[in-house]
C-alpha cells in the first residue's frame, strides 16, 4: 500500500500510529474529515493477519464514518481506531488506558466509542484518561450502543421491505444473519419478535448456541451463509463480504445489515444494482449506534436518541428514492446524499470564528 497516495486519493486528514510496550498496545487512529465537526468513530479490536490489513481497515472505516455521520444529520466528522489483538485474550486495563492517552493527545479532534471487539468496560478504562469517549457506563452516558444499532438496522430493513414487497412487515420473511455479536444478537431478537424466519452463522460457536437456545433459528457454517436461499441477507460481522467470490452465490433480494464497508470495492455496488439486489448502504442503515452515543455530547436523553434512531427508516427510504429517481445504484445515491450535506455545511463554515 502506498499510504500517502491513498490518503490523497480520498482526502484524509490524519493517520496516527500508536504503541505502548508496557501494555502491548498497537493501534491505528485515523481521522478522515472534520468539516462537520470533530471526528467520531468507534474503536475496533481485531486479530489482523498483518499490520497493513489493520491500517487499511482503519482508513476504510474512518471514511465510512464521515459518510455515516453526514447521512445521519450529525454535526460530526469521521474517524476510527483499530487495535491489533485478540479481543478475547489480549485485553487489559493498561492497554485501554494507554490508548485513552493517545485519544486525549488529539485534543478533541477525535472522539471514540465501542465497536467490534470492544465493550463498555473498555471505554470506561479509556475514560480514565480522556473525556473524548462515549458509550461509557457513568451516569448521564448511553452505555452499550449495540441495541440502538440493531434497532436502526431493523427499522432500515423494514424500509427496504416496503420498497421491494410493498409492505414493511418482516413477518414470514427468511433472513440470513452473518455475525451474532452484540448487534447481530439484538437484531435477531427484533426479527424473531416480528415473526421472521432466521438462518444464522458466526465464527464463534457459543454465540450461535445463545441464539439457538434463546430465539430459535437454523444454523449454517460461516462459508455457507452466502449461498442460502433467503429474502434478506444481514451482514453483521466484518466488512468486504460483497465481493467477486460471494456475489455469484447470492439468492437474496435484499442486503441490509449492521457491518461496515460491506462492499469490498465500489464497483460491487454497481454489480448488485445490475443483478436487481436491493442494497441498503451500510453507513445509512447501521448509524443507530453512533446516533445514540452522539447524543451524549448534548447530555444523554434516551427518548431523544431513540426518536432519532427511528428515523433510520426515513433515511434509508430517501436513499432508495434517490436511486430509483436517477436510476443509479443505492451505494452511489447514499454517497451523493452525504457529500451534498458536507459540501453545504462546509460552505457556511468557511468564515473564520475565533
Amino acid at each position: 500500500m502506498e499510504i500517502f497516495d491513498y490518503l490523497q486519493k480520498y482526502d484524509y486528514e490524519q493517520l496516527v500510529i500508536c504503541q505502548d510496550q508496557t501494555s502491548g498496545l498497537k493501534a491505528v487512529i485515523c481521522i478522515h474529515d472534520t468539516t462537520l465537526g470533530p471526528a467520531l468513530g468507534g474503536t475496533r479490536m481485531w486479530d489482523y493477519a498483518c499490520e497493513e490489513d489493520a491500517i487499511f481497515d482503519a482508513l476504510r472505516l474512518a471514511r465510512g464514518m464521515t459518510y455515516k455521520n453526514a447521512a445521519a444529520g450529525l454535526n460530526l466528522g469521521g474517524g476510527k481506531t483499530v487495535i491489533i489483538g485478540d479481543s478475547r485474550t489480549q485485553k487489559n486495563e493498561e492497554l485501554f488506558r494507554a490508548f485513552g492517552r493517545y485519544v486525549q493527545s488529539l485534543n478533541g479532534r477525535y472522539i471514540t466509542a465501542e465497536d467490534v471487539g470492544t465493550t463498555v468496560q473498555d471505554m470506561d478504562w479509556v475514560h480514565l484518561e480522556t473525556d473524548f469517549v462515549t458509550g461509557v457506563s457513568s451516569s448521564g452516558a448511553s452505555g452499550d450502543p449495540s441495541p440502538m444499532t440493531a434497532r436502526g438496522v431493523w427499522r432500515g430493513m423494514k424500509a427496504t421491505a416496503m420498497e421491494a414487497y410493498g409492505s414493511d412487515s418482516l413477518s414470514g420473511k427468511t433472513i440470513a444473519i452473518q455475525g451474532l455479536g452484540h448487534v447481530g444478537y439484538y437484531l435477531a431478537k427484533h426479527l424473531h419478535e416480528e415473526g421472521a424466519k432466521l438462518i444464522v452463522t458466526d465464527i464463534h460457536d457459543d454465540l450461535i448456541k445463545r441464539v439457538l437456545d434463546e430465539i430459535g433459528a437454523i444454523a449454517v457454517r460461516p462459508d455457507e451463509i452466502f449461498g442460502v436461499k433467503a429474502d434478506i441477507f444481514a451482514p453483521c460481522a466484518m466488512g468486504a463480504v460483497v465481493n467477486d467470490q460471494t456475489i455469484s452465490q447470492f439468492k437474496f433480494q435484499i442486503i441490509a445489515g449492521a457491518a461496515n464497508n460491506v462492499l469490498k470495492e465500489e464497483h460491487h455496488g454497481d454489480k448488485l444494482h445490475e443483478l436487481g439486489i436491493l442494497y441498503a448502504p451500510d453507513y445509512v442503515i447501521n448509524c443507530g449506534g453512533v446516533i445514540n452515543v452522539a447524543d451524549e455530547l448534548d447530555g444523554y436523553n434516551y427518548d431523544r436518541a431513540l426518536k432519532k434512531v427511528e428515523k433510520v427508516y426515513d433515511n434509508v427510504a430517501k436513499v432508495l428514492k434517490i436511486a430509483k429517481e436517477f436510476k443509479i445504484p443505492t451505494s452511489i445515491a447514499a454517497d451523493r446524499m452525504a457529500e451534498q450535506r458536507i459540501e453545504r455545511i462546509g460552505r457556511i463554515r468557511s468564515n473564520y470564528l475565533s
